[in-house]
């Protein structure tokens, strides 16, 4: 993906000052078009359903008494709206909540509310977790067939949807995920890492050439939501299959980590919190 110059303008790569009062003017956002245009995605005819989940984990603010408070922020950003939340900009903009006095738990979820539906140009859905919440949660995991014990070689390290390999003879309805998915960041080139669970109806994908495949994204420069979506536009392309969910659960960084689903099939999608995350 070559760099889009409107990246120039974000906070990622550079020297920052931290701000500990709330300054709603940190958010920067990233329009969707850019990203989908090179992929044939048009926003008046998505091919998917799906959502941006994220999980903050540095949110804390001053109640009335000026005691800290903290909770987990869970954000979820609809598939269809115009931008996405450039991520190093919301991790500022959560920090600056940390010496900014608040009346109530409910006031810092509708500031937070408002301000990322504008940031996203489009509605968005805000949850305050606490951390006994999340320790009940636990765990989950991505059912199905495992990629990753597959005996494979591996020559290809940039995206080739080439490598997809179908039986059209044999139509399955099978899950099957890998932990080996990474990929770079456009704008810095640090390597985001993350597992990623492939559900769908169709001719059988072999599982050697999905798993080079995936491995081939390894040098992809894309944000985690347009990595997604390349990895289901290759496959609704060159697998052709009927029904088809692409979730990747991308590791933490800065204290924040992106969770894109994508899928045919509408319906809110589950949060699934991996070990490794």
């Amino acid at each position: 993906m070559s760099k889009d110059p409107r990246l120039d303008q974000l906070p990622l790569g550079k020297p920052t000052d931290y701000v500990s009062t709330y300054t709603p003017s940190l958010l920067r956002s990233v329009p969707r078009a850019p990203l989908r245009e090179p992929l044939g995605i048009e926003a008046e005819a998505l091919p998917f359903h799906g959502a941006d989940l994220w999980n903050g984990y540095e949110l804390s603010w001053l109640n009335r008494r000026g005691k800290p408070e903290l909770a987990v922020l869970r954000l979820q950003v609809p598939a269809s709206t115009p931008c996405i939340i450039e991520s190093k900009s919301l991790k500022l903009y959560l920090n600056s909540f940390s010496q900014t006095n608040f009346a109530s738990r409910a006031e810092v979820s509708r500031t937070l509310e408002s301000d990322l539906t504008l940031a996203a140009r489009a509605p968005v859905s805000v949850r305050l977790v606490t951390l006994d919440q999340v320790q009940a949660d636990g765990f989950g995991h991505f059912a199905g067939t495992s990629l990753d014990t597959l005996d494979v070689d591996v020559t290809e390290y940039r995206a080739q949807p080439s490598l997809l390999q179908t039986d059209r003879e044999v139509n399955v309805r099978e899950s099957v995920f890998t932990h080996l998915l990474r990929s770079l960041c456009p704008v810095t080139g640090q390597p985001d890492w993350g597992s990623l669970q492939i559900q769908y109806t169709g001719p059988a994908i072999d599982h050697a050439s999905l798993l080079r495949y995936v491995v081939s994204l390894r040098e992809h420069r894309g944000f985690h939501e347009e990595t997604v979506e390349r990895i289901f536009m290759d496959l609704h392309r060159r697998c052709r299959p009927s029904s088809l969910t692409v979730y990747a659960c991308y590791l933490r960084r800065g204290g924040l980590d992106i969770n894109p689903y994508r899928s045919t099939e509408p319906g809110d999608p589950p949060m699934i919190r991996l070990g490794r995350q």
